[in-house]
């Protein structure tokens, strides 16, 4: 696709897993790929973008910022991993992050407060 704005994404990847809807909003994906690019590692996706249906499915709350195109969670299933994700998520950017045992969610959602980091 000749206006995809992040060379280590794909738009498949991205899209819903519902009903393959891409709505990324590409300042997020540029931000993403600085965060990518400054790992050194591949953040394999395990969400992108959500549309209602897909988001009410997997439980997650009215106001996602999935549903926005502006969040992924990316798999992350071992604490070195977490940490070099973490620590280049932050040098791109990021304020607003939630860590599980195998996954991390990030967004950049400017309808939320900056600055949370949260735990699941």
């Amino acid at each position: 696709m000749s206006d995809w704005y992040a060379r280590n994404f794909t738009h498949d990847e991205m899209a819903c897993k519902c009903c393959g809807k891409q709505a990324m909003d590409p300042a997020f994906m540029r931000k993403l790929q600085k965060a990518r690019d400054a790992a050194g590692i591949a953040f394999e996706i395990n969400s992108g973008y959500r549309c209602e249906v897909h988001n009410k499915a997997v439980g997650g709350k009215d106001n996602s910022s999935h549903r926005r195109g502006c969040a992924v969670d990316i798999r992350a299933d071992n604490p070195h991993t977490r940490e070099v994700i973490s620590a280049a998520l932050t040098a791109a950017g990021f304020t607003r992050r939630g860590v599980a045992s195998n996954f991390i969610h990030v967004d950049d959602d400017p309808e939320k407060t900056h600055q949370q980091r949260w735990l699941y």
